[in-house]
């Protein structure tokens, strides 16, 4: 069978987006794995899902499956990109997109053809929330990673992210590090490893 996908990135992720309201596919685990494997598939971080809405007051269902075939909670960057895909795809001609995710229900605008306003919800530091190992909430946490010690900072938004703070993402060890930091046995359900520069009181780059 064919399957029309779209691929897309937003700051730093990349995703296959597939349109489930205009064609119908039972998207399993393993076709998951198959399309996000970069070596034999199309390759990406995360396969978004467009379905039509279960309930009359979204507009569409949002489903996000990690590359092993996972299906999560949330993901903003994913968000950004499921609200341009169905706006170019004419799914909805909608500014304000309200769509249900596993998380519950997300708000989307669309402010121009290049900016996206999510509504993340409120963030969780609790490291149970996280989750993360840690024995209490702190400001930042230190991890061991291949003899260096890295300090971070720890929030869900629905899923898990780690974020260290770097003096320029341009020359940022995202490659060595990003896949340590995902994989580091204090995140017991893995984590977003996120690099951040500080621009201004007002301002960072991911």
């Amino acid at each position: 069978m064919l399957l029309r996908f779209t691929k897309m990135h937003g700051a730093g992720n990349d995703f296959v987006v597939i349109d489930l309201v205009s064609q119908r596919h039972r998207l399993r685990s393993r076709d998951v794995r198959k399309l996000a494997d970069r070596h034999f598939g199309v390759g990406c971080d995360q396969v978004l899902v467009v379905e039509p809405p279960s309930r009359p007051d979204v507009d569409f269902r949002y489903r996000i499956f990690n590359a092993d075939g996972e299906e999560v909670e949330h993901c903003g960057n994913g968000a950004r990109c499921f609200a341009r895909f169905v706006r170019e795809k004419h799914l909805t001609a909608k500014r304000v997109i309200r769509v249900e995710a596993a998380c519950g229900i997300l708000e989307l605008r669309v402010r121009n053809r290049s900016e996206v306003e999510v509504q993340m919800g409120v963030p969780q530091f609790e490291p149970a929330a996280i989750p993360l190992r840690a024995p209490a909430r702190a400001d930042s946490y230190r991890l061991q990673v291949q003899g260096d010690v890295l300090e971070i900072g720890a929030v869900s938004m629905g899923n898990p992210h780690a974020i260290l703070r770097v003096d320029d993402t341009g020359k940022a060890e995202v490659a060595r590090l990003g896949p340590l930091i995902e994989a580091h046995p204090d995140f017991p359900q893995r984590v977003n490893a996120g690099f951040m520069q500080v621009l201004s009181r007002q301002a960072i780059k991911l």
